[in-house]
């Protein structure tokens, strides 16, 4: 298992109604195969190995008997493979007969999971020929091995400890009180599913909607496996949808009607991870419940195919991307609204660089204002030149402002600064922390005097991947009276304001292009000789790109830096070299575990999304953690 992976196979087999060596040998195909492609758990449709459809047939002991001796075929096969298989079948105890899934490794039945709920109504008849378990949990013979009987057993590897797994059968999913409920209680990171449902007009929704909640509610992998058109006779359809999740993610799934195999690969390990984390009090608590049943996994180190995307907290499709990023809007705007009525100032505050940060929080500002029915000439916009200010961040700043129609403030702090330089003995020629931050700090207080001047609230411009890097002068641009921008990682907030421009239109929609196309810079350090912006924030302290997907997997995940690298390096290829990415991650964990005294102290700000680093909220660290064991795992 590499990295908490374990790959899954959700297999529909060709097969034909009663046909019970047919559907036998495609089945042993399909393990066959699925074990050469590296799946360490294959999962096969409900009682796959004579038919769901079987009807009346249920009641002869030639069929009952032929599937018995179906599974000790299954089971001589899979002497020597390691994956861990799931067989419907049906199997009779003690005068009654079960629909069951039976657990097969490496030549041995595991274990025997009967179907807990079964439908009655409609188009299914399944308590003419089968039960339900009852007081029935105990021990049973199949194919003529002695197993555990009961819906509550848990598969636990015995080389890969977050590698367990617990079984359903079909209609007890869309039960009240699923049995998967109480196996991710008592430990089981993965649910199988071995299902029969037909396909009719709206279900392929509806059932993927449910299979991808099950999967978030549980915080499981979940693969759902279904009966292909072998099972569609007399009056229904079968279409073999098989669904692979992840915690609410459709990881692998097969449009209707197209039988085969599907793949994925699930992390167990960030299962795990992600149930420490937000879920403990539900999870592990009643494991003394089950039964549990160890068994020897494939454990083959092979090269992750899980595809995961460069910008984690930016959506891929358009659709959505414009959807978010209206809702990201309304989010920020509606918490600023909260702020700015229940003070009652009467004015808002901003410093506009003529960047992409103070941008956004510009246009924020400007929706909150218009939802108040308040004048937008009440948002004080205030540019304030310094040493390494740019004529075309200037007027792009001053452009902004006048397309928007706020009032435009204008306070170069040059000279201020000199005076200050003078103040405390420091040479301007020094250009050091001190040159760069009595800027930042000055600016800072700019804006303060003039919100208490005029009644006003100073909106913070910081976004989240500087909170990260702690990218921030301490009580400079680190601090405000409210932070819009505090959870918006700069990945995205090139999005959101790409998308406000183009809903603007217009010269506010020009202007806000120029300033997509600036580079990103505290511009603190006088310009170049063409005077371009010489400081450019990528260069010192890496590509966002990156530290926005280190911090995703980091914060959000929980993922070890070796397994962030190892991602890094398979989703960056080619656009970074290996070395490179293990150079800013080195840097992103050195400055994260540093800089924690800035977190500890921000200003109140709108929580946006999944990963935020407010102390009062989502991030608690201790700002004197040491970072040594953490940077020794990327070695």
């Amino acid at each position: 298992m590499q990295y908490g992976y374990i790959k899954v196979c959700a297999a529909t087999p060709e097969i034909r109604v009663a046909d019970v060596d047919f559907n036998t040998n495609k089945i042993i195909e399909i393990i066959k195969e699925s074990a050469a492609n590296g799946s360490q758990l294959t999962v096969f449709p409900e009682l796959c190995v004579c038919g769901y459809t079987c009807g009346d047939l249920f009641n002869q002991s030639t069929l009952i008997n032929a599937c018995d001796n179906a599974i000790k075929q299954i089971c001589k096969v899979t002497e020597g493979i390691s994956t861990l298989v799931f067989v419907g079948a049906p199997v009779a105890n003690a005068g009654r007969l079960y629909n069951c899934a039976v657990a097969i490794c490496n030549g041995k039945i595991l274990g025997v999971v009967p179907k807990s709920y079964l439908p009655n109504y409609g188009e299914f008849y399944e308590k003419r020929h089968f039960s339900t378990v009852g007081d029935m949990n105990g021990n049973i013979i199949v194919a003529g091995q002695t197993v555990a009987f009961t819906t509550d057993i848990i598969f636990a590897s015995q080389n890969n400890p977050e590698f367990t797994v617990s079984a359903e059968i079909c209609e007890d999913l869309w039960a009240p009180q699923s049995p998967s409920v109480n196996h991710a209680k008592a430990g089981a990171n993965i649910i199988v599913n071995l299902s029969c449902s037909d396909e009719t007009v709206g279900k392929a929704e509806y059932r993927r909607n449910l299979v991808k909640m099950q999967s978030a509610k549980l915080v499981c992998g979940y693969v759902y496996t279904n009966a292909g058109d072998g099972e569609s006779t007399t009056d229904l359809v079968f279409a073999g949808h098989n669904l692979i999740c992840e915690n609410g993610k459709v990881l692998g799934e097969n449009k209707p009607f197209k039988n085969g195999l599907v793949y994925g690969e699930i992390d167990v390990e960030f299962l795990a991870n992600e149930r420490r984390r937000c879920a403990s009090g539900y999870f592990g608590e009643e494991r003394g419940g089950h039964t549990v049943v160890g068994f020897i996994s494939d454990d083959k180190d092979s090269r992750v195919g899980r595809v995961y995307p460069r910008t984690p907290f930016v959506p891929e499709e358009s659709v959505i991307l414009g959807e978010r990023a209206e809702l990201i809007l309304n989010i920020q705007s509606k918490g600023l609204e909260k702020r700015i009525s229940h003070s009652g100032v009467k004015t808002a505050v901003i410093g506009v660089s003529g960047g992409l940060d103070s941008a956004l929080a510009l246009l924020v500002t400007c929706r909150a204002f218009k939802s108040l029915g308040k004048d937008l000439k009440a948002i004080i916009g205030v540019t304030m030149p310094g040493f390494g200010t740019t004529n075309k961040t200037k007027s792009n700043s001053v452009k902004l402002m006048e397309a928007l129609g706020v009032t435009v403030k204008e306070i170069p702090v040059g000279n201020t600064v000199n005076s200050h330089f003078n103040d405390i003995g420091h040479d301007p020629d020094d250009r050091n922390v001190t040159y760069e931050n009595a800027q930042a700090r000055m600016r800072t207080m700019v804006l303060m005097d003039i919100a208490n001047d005029n009644d006003g609230l100073v909106i913070g411009t910081g976004d989240l991947s500087e909170l990260a890097l702690g990218w921030a002068t301490y009580n400079g641009d680190h601090m405000s009276m409210y932070g819009v921008n505090c959870s918006v990682p700069k990945t995205l907030v090139k999005y959101l304001v790409a998308y406000e421009a183009e809903k603007l239109g217009g010269d506010a929609k020009e202007i806000l292009n120029s300033i997509l196309n600036t580079e990103i810079s505290p511009e603190l350090l006088p310009p170049d000789k063409n005077g371009n912006i010489a400081q450019k924030t990528e260069d010192l302290v890496g590509p966002y790109e990156l530290h926005d997907f280190f911090l995703y997997y980091f914060v959000r995940c929980s993922f070890t830096p070796d397994k962030i690298l190892y991602l890094a390096c398979k989703t960056f290829e080619g656009v970074y070299d290996g070395e490179t990415i293990k150079k800013w991650l080195k840097v992103f964990i050195k400055r994260f575990f540093a800089q924690q005294f800035k977190r500890s102290c921000v200003p109140d700000g709108v929580k946006v999304g999944s990963v935020a680093l407010s102390p009062r909220g989502d991030w608690r660290m201790p700002s004197d953690a040491v970072c040594a064991l953490w940077l020794k795992s990327i070695e």
